[in-house]
Order: C-alpha cells, then sequence, then structure tokens
C-alpha cells in the first residue's frame, strides 16, 4: 500500500505511472474525482471488480459504474448510442453527469448483475483523465465502505479501505463532495436516477423530456 501525493511535482508522474501499473496488474487504486475520490478497477478483470465490490463491502447487486477518459471511449461501450445520451454526454462531459446505457453485449466484463446496462461517466479531475488515458475504462465506486461517508481525500479513504488498496492518490480535499447525478437514457425517455451536482433543470435544459421524481405515477 502505497500513498502519493500529486500535489508534489517531483511525486507527481511517479504517482500517476505507479497507479497505471496496479490498475494493469489487477490491483486497486483510490484517485480523485471531480466529485469524491473513486476506488478503481480494471473494468475488464473480473477479479478486480470483485475485490473493489468486497473492499466497500457490497454485493453484485451493486454493480460499479464505469468511467472513462474520452468520450470516443463510451462510443466503444455500446451498440448504437441514444441521442438523448450523447445530447447530454456533449453538454455535461467531462463532468457530474452519468448516463446508464446498454452496454455491447460482446464486451469481455463482468461489473455484477447489470442486465446488459452500464452507467458511464467522463470525470472532470487532471489526475483521474491521466490515468484513465492509459489504462482504459475502470470500474470506479466512491472510496468509503458500504454505508460510511464518501472520503473527501485519500487519507480519508485509506482509514476506511487500508490495505484492500495498492495505490492511493491523494490531490487535496474534493471541490465538492456532492455525487454525480445520474440519468437513465435506456428507454424512449430520460429517467433522473439520481440528483447530484447537476439539477434536473439543468438536465431538462438539454432534453426537456427528461422525467423527474415527482414524474412517477402512483
Amino acid at each position: 500500500m502505497r500513498l502519493f501525493d500529486c500535489s508534489r511535482v517531483d511525486e507527481r508522474d511517479r504517482a500517476i505511472e505507479a497507479a497505471i501499473s496496479a490498475v494493469r496488474s489487477g490491483d486497486l487504486v483510490v484517485m480523485p474525482t471531480d466529485t469524491v475520490y473513486g476506488i478503481g478497477a480494471d473494468a475488464f478483470k473480473s477479479w478486480s471488480v470483485e475485490a473493489l465490490l468486497r473492499a466497500k463491502g457490497r454485493g453484485r447487486d451493486m454493480a460499479p459504474p464505469v468511467l472513462v477518459g474520452s468520450r470516443r471511449t463510451l462510443d466503444g461501450l455500446v451498440l448504437s448510442l441514444p441521442s438523448t445520451a450523447r445530447d447530454l454526454v456533449a453538454a455535461f462531459w467531462p463532468g457530474a453527469l452519468t448516463v446508464v446505457v446498454e452496454h455491447a453485449p460482446t464486451l469481455d466484463w463482468d461489473l455484477g448483475d447489470t442486465e446488459g446496462t452500464v452507467a458511464v461517466r467522463m470525470p472532470l479531475h487532471p489526475v483521474a483523465l491521466e490515468v484513465l488515458a492509459e489504462t482504459g475504462p475502470m470500474a470506479v465506486s466512491s472510496a468509503n465502505k458500504s454505508g460510511q461517508p464518501p472520503a473527501s481525500t485519500a487519507t480519508d479513504a485509506r482509514e476506511q479501505l487500508g490495505y484492500g488498496v495498492s495505490v492511493y492518490l491523494e490531490a487535496g480535499p474534493s471541490a465538492d463532495i456532492v455525487p454525480s447525478t445520474i440519468v437513465d437514457c435506456t428507454g424512449d425517455v430520460p429517467v433522473l436516477l439520481r440528483a447530484g451536482a447537476l439539477s434536473l433543470e439543468k438536465i431538462r435544459e438539454v432534453v426537456p423530456s427528461t422525467r423527474g421524481p415527482e414524474d412517477e405515477g402512483p
């Protein structure tokens, strides 16, 4: 277990290289995002995803989202990206928006019980983007034990996750510990699943038909 200080110029490059190496080896890493710190693993290594779920104390019924380093990567994860998802991604990526889409059935991964869908986000944080640019898609969840407060620093995450994580990347306190907003784009009409850093009103400025909690029937 190693903790690196990415705010130090002389340590940043070594930190990112260590995280990339750990992910490629199937180990877990903690890294900053533009919301809360995340615990991540190679999305295509099923044993790494299982280790992530164990570290958090979660089961397969709570599959982790996937972080990507570019908008183009999302196109490689789906057979066809709905126009609503494409519009939302164009408006809010990189940023605090997670879109749920149907993933390509040919993908060789096992994120848990997803029923053919995946939640995807491109974070707005330079450290995360540098790691993702080299590792490819990563399964990433908030860096805390299930039921515990989200970690606002890598040091906080280490107190909860300990030796279950190989590399911790510290980049100072999170600027905003509000989680990302989640929108389900798998149906004909997008549905807000979680209100987070982006309000429903902001989402509707791009896709007016998006349904919110007040639109649910009895």
